[in-house]
């Protein structure tokens, strides 16, 4: 009985654990989609582990390391007009273990004469007691 009982009362814990990360990982997102919509890149890039090791897949090929993928988005987002307004549809977050997670999602801007969108899938890492996105593979 007592095995019983241990077993529960984990399962709880850790469900609320899990619970309280997927909540973590969806302020992450919020913050990326708010500094987006202020135009401003660098404050959306501290949401990425800020390594070489960082991966980022876009449409041609995957690429490395945070300052790359920081330099990427300027040249395809030059101006507030080219990044328009982001709105991320989230579909999944899957809180791996208690240093991994990973999210699916889709990904909408609204620019003056077009409305481009997609869909990502993001491998979140609790690195220093936060969370960061060390893989994102955006269509």
């Amino acid at each position: 009985m007592k095995r019983i009982l241990l077993s529960f009362v984990f399962m709880l814990v850790a469900a609320y654990g899990f619970a309280q990360d997927r909540q973590a990982i969806l302020k992450v997102m919020h913050t990326q989609e708010e500094a987006w919509n202020r135009g401003n890149i660098e404050e959306f890039m501290t949401t990425y582990w800020k390594s070489d090791s960082l991966v980022f897949v876009g449409k041609t090929a995957p690429t490395y390391g945070w300052q790359t993928t920081l330099e990427h988005y300027k040249q395809t987002y030059p101006d507030k007009a080219a990044m328009g307004q982001l709105k991320f549809n989230i579909i999944q977050i899957k809180v791996l273990d208690k240093t991994n997670a990973f999210v699916l999602g889709g990904w909408k801007l609204t620019r003056e004469k077009d409305t481009p969108g997609g869909y990502f899938t993001l491998w979140f890492r609790k690195i220093k007691g936060e969370w960061k996105i060390v893989c994102d593979h955006t269509s």
